[in-house]
């Protein structure tokens, strides 16, 4: 177990929230670049997966509203304390269908190691029921930018959002891990609707067409074991890229940012 993982049960929920807005732009530099690709005018940000709300917080300082969908009781009770006033809490996990859902959990966590998933692996042990809610059945409108972290589940919550996505094209970022499962199916799914992929393995977006996800997160597979403080020290080593960025067609990251072989070959 982490560092993080012994110490954060010890703190008052609030304050391991304030300490993960702080310290995740360095563990997930995706956070940090929010300028290369979030919506200028957002009307409504959806954060899928919301934990202690480090994506929540950024976002509700640059859109009209945000809803926030996060399975674990607790951490939905904690981000209706901590995130401001238009931020919506929804106590459900996302999925393809409405109804009730098993969330797993690894030994000795009730969710704030962030590793709970609707998808059974062999690091969980046990589970609870918890509601299952779709992205299309809240009757959003508007929806500029969605967030997906739900390790392992992500076709089914775009599954579930499809109409959303065909009528807003919103940008999403996704947590993808092979480690977890296949990536291609999601990958295709979206490219199906109209969608091109994007990382940042360093300072420049580059397509993900060009980047071999898959064997880089094997290469770095040990760096995604070290737990969120170690990640983020100094000097810690290769970055473990595992959140995609997907715009429409036509839509890219931050012009500047791209190399300009980039630029003349995917115009």
């Amino acid at each position: 177990m982490t560092l993080a993982a012994r110490v954060g049960p010890l703190l008052p929920e609030h304050v391991v929230g304030r300490i993960a807005q702080l310290v995740y732009p360095r563990f997930e530099p995706e956070l940090a670049h929010l300028d290369d690709y979030f919506p200028r005018r957002c009307h409504t940000a959806v954060d899928i997966g919301g934990w202690y709300g480090p994506w929540s917080r950024r976002f509700a300082a640059r859109s009209r509203s945000v809803v926030t969908i996060e399975p674990v009781p607790h951490l939905a009770r904690t981000l209706e304390r901590i995130t401001p006033p238009n931020v919506r809490v929804v106590q459900a996990a996302a999925g393809d269908h409405p109804g009730t859902a098993r969330l797993w959990f690894p030994a000795g966590d009730t969710g704030a190691r962030g590793l709970s998933s609707l998808v059974r692996r062999d690091i969980h042990t046990h589970g609870v029921d918890v509601r299952q809610v779709t992205v299309d059945e809240l009757g959003l409108r508007d929806v500029d930018f969605i967030k997906i972290d739900v390790d392992g589940n992500e076709k089914a919550v775009l599954e579930g959002a499809l109409r959303t996505l065909d009528r807003d094209l919103p940008a999403l970022l996704i947590e993808l891990e092979a480690r977890i499962q296949p990536t291609a199916p999601i990958v295709d799914l979206l490219t199906a609707h109209g969608y091109r992929g994007w990382v940042l393995p360093s300072s420049t977006w580059l397509p993900l067409d060009d980047f071999d996800l898959a064997t880089h997160q094997h290469d770095t597979a040990h760096v995604a074991s070290l737990g969120l403080l170690r990640r983020i020290l100094p000097f810690s080593g290769p970055r473990y890229v595992n959140s995609v960025l997907f715009l429409p067609h036509g839509r890219r990251p931050s012009p500047a940012r791209l190399p300009a072989a980039s630029l003349r070959t995917h115009r």
